[in-house]
């Protein structure tokens, strides 16, 4: 994936390229963009197709977005789409079936041997389950936080909500990550007494 631009002035010039036609713009929004909506709505909704849907979504409103892109506004186009993003993922996790979790995992690296393997995706599962237990806004901020790596300030934007209500969010979500998560403990092959919540 290329790297975002970082200067919200570029942001729009590149947006403003994508308006007027320019095939390659489309083609950098895309590259940089589409990846970066995806994963971010496959962690919040654990579903690969939904998460595809979503990633369509997202992007067909940044490309409407386009023409009318207002480089001074507070939010640059990364922060816009994890946004629209979390919010086109919450919309349709109220309206989903309690079952209609996902359980497939992708392992990420194939090089260590089976039972490694198993068991990283045993934990990944167990994560991915608890994660979904979580309310949709202390999931949004662990996520964010915890697996996209964001900064307080960035979710907060993201969020619409204050740094010390994201910094809330992600600790009642860890407290509760980690009261889901330990009496999996030794199923999941950890040894100590720290459950290894994100």
């Amino acid at each position: 994936m290329t790297d975002s631009p970082t200067d919200p002035a570029a942001e729009a010039a590149l947006l403003k390229a994508y308006a007027s036609g320019d095939a390659e713009a489309a083609r950098a929004l895309a590259m940089t963009y589409t990846p970066l909506v995806y994963a971010h709505a496959f962690r919040m909704l654990n579903d690969r197709a939904e998460a595809e849907d979503v990633a369509q979504d997202a992007m067909l409103r940044l490309w409407k977005q386009a023409p009318g892109w207002d480089a001074s506004g507070a939010a640059s186009v990364r922060t816009w789409l994890y946004r629209v993003t979390a919010n086109l993922c919450i919309d349709r996790l109220r309206k989903a079936r309690p079952d209609g979790m996902s359980a497939e995992v992708d392992v990420a690296d194939p090089a260590p041997g089976i039972e490694t393997r198993l068991q990283s995706s045993a934990r990944h599962l167990a994560l991915e389950e608890a994660l979904m237990q979580l309310p949709d806004r202390q999931r949004q901020a662990v996520v964010l936080r915890h697996i996209e790596g964001l900064g307080n300030s960035e979710i907060a934007q993201i969020m619409d909500i204050g740094p010390r209500a994201v910094e809330s969010l992600t600790a009642r979500g860890k407290r509760a990550l980690t009261a889901l998560l330990s009496g999996q403990r030794k199923e999941l092959g950890y040894t100590d007494d720290t459950i290894q919540s994100p």
